[in-house]
């Protein structure tokens, strides 16, 4: 850790969400945890990039994968295993992954994956490896359980399915309001409401929210500028709420192209029962769905979020 702490450091803001967020919205549901839509959250890391300590410990010409090894040991599926995560070269040599040490200013926790934990901006959150231990370079594609098997995007228990990589688009809308405690509809006054919310992708930067208020039509909100607003919806406060960073480190700009973004909506509310939701569009062109293809593991399920809402007629 001395010697990983002497070399260049990089702060770096990053929304990290799990690859089976939206899992429990699927039908029929997968098996697995039932996640909603709260699996996700920002933080700025700190540490020291991955590129530059690959390329001195020396990369060779037959390269193929980076495998990354957790200190975690146990038993998925009948399977006994450490917990490996593998990128391709090409991946792990980009300037954005980053070994990380501090997380939000503070040192990391051991709930996050101190000493030492993998950060891959834009990748969900199976791709960056806790308690990582050892980074093996191997000459053929890695396939252990994690990447060959786990993290499959597939129809059927008998295909190879497509590997779970990059985040896919999503906003979602910060419930307004307060609940009503068996339905969870919102319930709020009528009148001049600012509706606000995060949105970011893995793939490219997120260019376009757009939001509804009747669950049907469409208009474009505010997006705040890039680096605005870091953390909400669990996150930890940190620097990223205005407090100064540890060391004076320098917020490196290129990491925000991975953090979340805030948007606004002015909406007046009107009384009656109303549906509210925002669908993000990145620069790639990707866009949530209405209804996304099922997969059995229920992973990178984006569909656009609905926020059912209750206006009550005013006093």
């Amino acid at each position: 850790m001395a010697d990983l702490r002497a070399r260049p450091r990089v702060t770096r803001r990053v929304t990290l969400e799990c690859a089976g967020n939206g899992r429990a919205l699927l039908e029929p549901r997968p098996v697995s945890q039932p996640w909603l839509v709260e699996a996700v959250g920002t933080a700025e890391w700190t540490g020291t990039p991955l590129a530059p300590l690959l390329r001195a410990a020396g990369v060779g010409e037959g390269a193929v994968d980076v495998v990354f090894t957790g200190a975690d040991h146990g038993i998925e599926r009948g399977v006994e295993q450490d917990y490996q995560r593998a990128l391709p070269v090409a991946e792990a040599l980009r300037d954005e992954p980053l070994l990380a040490y501090e997380m939000n200013g503070a040192p990391l926790l051991p709930q996050h994956g101190a000493p030492l934990r993998l950060i891959v901006p834009g990748w969900y959150g199976m791709a960056h490896v806790k308690w990582l231990r050892r980074i093996t370079i191997v000459d053929r594609p890695f396939d252990g359980f994690q990447n060959a098997v786990a993290y499959r995007l597939r129809q059927r228990p008998d295909e190879p399915g497509v590997p779970v990589t990059r985040i896919e688009p999503r906003a979602l809308v910060r419930p307004p309001g307060f609940p009503d405690f068996m339905s969870r509809v919102r319930v709020l006054r009528p009148g001049p409401v600012i509706l606000d919310g995060r949105a970011w992708s893995g793939h490219a930067p997120v260019e376009r929210v757009e939001v509804t208020t009747d669950g049907a039509t469409w208009a474009e909100a505010a997006l705040d500028p890039v680096g605005g607003g870091a953390t909400w919806g669990g996150a930890a406060p940190g620097p990223a709420e205005g407090g100064a960073r540890r060391g004076g480190d320098a917020l490196d700009p290129a990491g925000d192209d991975f953090a979340w973004r805030r948007w606004t909506f002015a909406w007046t509310a009107t009384p009656g029962r109303h549906t509210l939701g925002a669908r993000a569009t990145d620069a790639s062109g990707r866009t949530q769905p209405d209804r996304p293809p099922w997969n059995r593991g229920g992973f990178a399920n984006n569909l656009v979020q609905r926020v059912e809402v209750a206006v009550t007629e005013a006093d």
